[in-house]
């Protein structure tokens, strides 16, 4: 049974309007003096700033936590991901957090979450670090100076990184937390100073909030083309979702988060928070040329001497991080507003090499790989090659997903339905033989196929019925050699290859078992082999 308690807490506008140094929608560069008089972050040679997250350089999944209550007790997808927490501990150590806060010096931004003024939430940020409240405003939808005059936040932001939970007392699992009550409408964040964590954190609000407006919430990229047609891309990390929606005849719409509403697509956010581990101006110039004055960089190793960014420098963390506003990439689409797509590109790195290069999706198999969220990666060479391992991630984000998979699934299935939007399944992995034997996917080929797809000429091409998966792949692409396109193919041993591909079937059938969702969309996996 859920209980249900009243806080005999102060709100947080009471807490606010009680503290004497508060700094309230400061603008980039009095975020950057603040940060280095405060200590808290470097200057790099590119005019950015640098801060650094030890212990935490990533995030931390088990350390996030939804309340439970009669506002979710029913709708949220417990287990998992989604670990709960009960309203009294919440109410208990968010007292003790403002307890904390109280005389400190904070920052506060008054922000949006969504570029469409229909469905975009009103957002408040309050963060102990000058640099963590320069991070959100790049990252999110900057209201102008009219619209802040009447915002009024919905959801609010409490960021104390500086404060560690006691898990005996607090009921946390280590010192760092990420509480989200829906009902006190609160974000709490403690212990970890890794500025990712509010940003995914707003994402899930969204999550759970607007699928009950019939807007479908997405982990993708989107860009559009010069006459309006808008392309989403799906990945999990690895699989090329930024380099391949990053393309020059194209504009962007945004790089990670997105919703679909029935007049379109808008983006969640207003920046991008792009990897930067590896980064050279000559491969990814959008990237390079937007951190800048204003940018943030995240467990960048600075060079000595000069403050030059060391891009390949892993001493840290290979989670290095660049935040910055949107419109810092040259071809963006302000504000980040676009039409239904008629592309949906689902990305894999199928390190097995079983997986066609591209195959064109029905409806049924769009929601069946949906609902999977597939790639695979490598194990590693330390002592040899070693077998792939298959990585399964619900709906390309698993962690971030608060509601039952099927609703999801079932948004992006009406889209698809209402829209006439066709769905590919883009292997950017390997050919010829798994990892170890075969051949990483030219990016050149892989390029070729997305193009023809997201014009719309791939549609003529003529098809045939891949054996293994049941997938529908194109018999020719124009710049793409005919044989890469059959996976069997291109597998000197043939019988190599069907082994791989009945394991691999095996695979997505026993992740499969835990969905719930109608024998037409389970019927739309690959079929075990005989």
């Amino acid at each position: 049974m859920v209980t249900q308690t009243v806080s005999k807490s102060l709100d947080v506008d009471q807490f606010l309007a009680q503290q004497k140094n508060v700094h309230r929608n400061l603008f980039p560069a009095e975020l950057v003096q603040h940060s280095i008089r405060r200590g808290e972050t470097k200057m790099a040679s590119n005019g950015a700033i640098v801060g650094y997250t030890a212990p935490f350089t990533g995030r931390t999944p088990k350390d996030k936590f939804t309340i439970r209550d009669s506002r979710t007790e029913s709708a949220v997808a417990w287990g998992g991901f989604n670990h709960e927490f009960s309203p009294e501990k919440f109410d208990a150590l968010y007292d003790r957090v403002l307890d904390f806060l109280q005389g400190k010096e904070l920052f506060v931004q008054d922000l949006f979450a969504g570029a469409d003024p229909k469905y975009r939430l009103p957002i408040r940020v309050i963060n102990q670090y000058a640099w963590h409240n320069l991070f959100v405003r790049d990252l999110f939808v900057r209201p102008s100076a009219e619209e802040l005059k009447s915002h009024q936040p919905e959801f609010t932001v409490v960021s104390a990184p500086e404060f560690e939970a006691d898990p005996q007392r607090d009921g946390t699992n280590s010192g760092a937390f990420i509480l989200v009550s829906f009902t006190r409408k609160i974000i709490l964040i403690g212990g970890t100073k890794y500025a990712g964590e509010m940003k995914k954190s707003i994402f899930g609000v969204m999550n759970f909030l607007l699928p009950e407006r019939n807007v479908f919430p997405m982990h993708c990229s989107a860009n559009v083309s010069k006459d309006n047609v808008t392309a989403l891309f799906f990945g999990l990390s690895g699989t090329g979702k930024t380099t391949l929606s990053a393309d020059p005849e194209r504009r962007l719409i945004g790089d990670d988060e997105h919703g679909w509403s029935q007049t379109g697509i808008f983006n969640f956010e207003g920046g991008c928070y792009a990897k930067c581990i590896n980064l050279k101006q000559e491969n990814e110039p959008q990237i390079f040329n937007a951190i800048r004055f204003g940018s943030v960089l995240e467990n960048v190793v600075l060079k000595p001497g000069t403050n030059d960014p060391d891009y390949e420098s892993e001493a840290l963390t290979e989670n290095t991080r660049a935040a910055y506003p949107v419109d810092f990439i040259d071809n963006a689409v302000i504000p980040g507003i676009g039409g239904h797509p008629k592309t949906v590109i689902f990305l894999t790195a199928d390190a097995f090499g079983v997986l066609p290069p591209i195959s064109k999706l029905t409806t049924e198999q769009a929601m069946y790989h949906f609902l999977s969220g597939y790639t695979a990666k490598v194990a590693g060479t330390e002592a040899g090659v070693k077998e792939p391992t298959a990585t399964f991630s619900t709906c390309f984000g698993a962690p971030f997903m608060i509601l039952r998979p099927k609703v999801y699934a079932e948004l992006l299935g009406k889209r698809l339905e209402e829209h006439t939007a066709q769905c590919w399944l883009v292997n950017t992995g390997w050919s010829g033989g798994g990892y170890g034997v075969g051949k990483r996917m030219s990016l050149k080929y892989t390029r070729a196929m997305v193009t023809a797809a997201v014009n719309g000429s791939l549609l003529k091409a003529e098809f045939a019925t891949d054996s293994a998966f049941g997938l529908t792949i194109p018999k020719a692409v124009p710049g793409v050699p005919s044989e890469l396109l059959n996976p069997r193919n291109a597998w000197p041993d043939k019988a190599g290859y069907d082994r791989a591909a009945a394991h691999l079937a095996e695979l997505f059938a026993k992740n499969f078992e835990k969905f719930e969702v109608p024998d037409k969309i389970r019927n739309a996996g690959p079929k075990k082999q005989s």
